[in-house]
């Protein structure tokens, strides 16, 4: 039993970190596992630290795809879509992105795309109806999309299910974006990583917050 719960009552409740870290042990998806992980995280239900720490305290058996699911989410990944995206650009072999970094014209904040080429000026957004649901999500949207507009910000959009169905079409628009963005002067944006710092969990590689000017 953990040192601390939350009483209802004659019930006990373990605290949310717990209750996910218990969760994603017994499953063997990682995209089920992404799921759960981003998604306590989005919501605020509990903070990546927290994660971390019951990472460590926990058992070793069933715990390599939390490490992962974990280290994505430090880096940025908010959703299962964003990592199979992640996934997606890894096996491409291009340069990754950062993900959900803030995006700045001087101290005027423009966007939060999902995955963002600073030196490119490209960024990727993931159109998903999830994360959507209400008329003013999505009013927000089209007002994100105007900013990143007027700044000049290169933006491909992306369906999950295109990036799960149609990964070599997604790579192709990727590559040639690249290739045509190479040629245009660098925007004068200024770009700070997204995710909270993690500490290293177990083995080399795993750490979050890339560098970008």
């Amino acid at each position: 039993m953990p040192d601390r719960v939350s009483p209802f009552g004659p019930l006990r409740y373990v605290l949310s970190a717990r209750a996910v870290a218990d969760t994603v042990r017994s499953l063997d998806s990682l995209r089920e596992v992404r799921a759960v992980v981003a998604d306590a995280v989005q919501r605020g239900s509990c903070a990546v630290p927290d994660l971390v720490a019951e990472l460590i305290a926990g058992p070793n058996a069933g715990s390599a795809l939390f490490r992962e699911a974990l280290t994505d989410v430090a880096d940025g990944i908010c959703s299962v879509a964003e990592g199979e995206l992640k996934d997606l650009l890894a096996r491409s072999g291009l340069p990754m992105p950062l993900f959900n970094p803030m995006v700045y014209a001087g101290d005027h904040f423009i966007a939060r795309p999902d995955a963002w080429w600073p030196e490119l000026g490209l960024a990727i957004e993931v159109d998903s109806r999830e994360w959507h649901l209400s008329p003013e999500d999505h009013a927000e949207t089209l007002v994100r999309g105007r900013r990143m507009a007027i700044y000049q910000l290169n933006v491909l959009r992306f369906t999950p299910k295109q990036i799960r169905t149609e990964p070599a079409q997604v790579v192709a628009e990727i590559r040639a974006a690249m290739e045509s963005a190479r040629d245009r002067p660098p925007l004068n944006l200024r770009t700070v990583p997204s995710g909270e710092a993690l500490q290293r969990v177990g083995r080399p590689g795993v750490v979050s917050g890339r560098q970008s000017g």
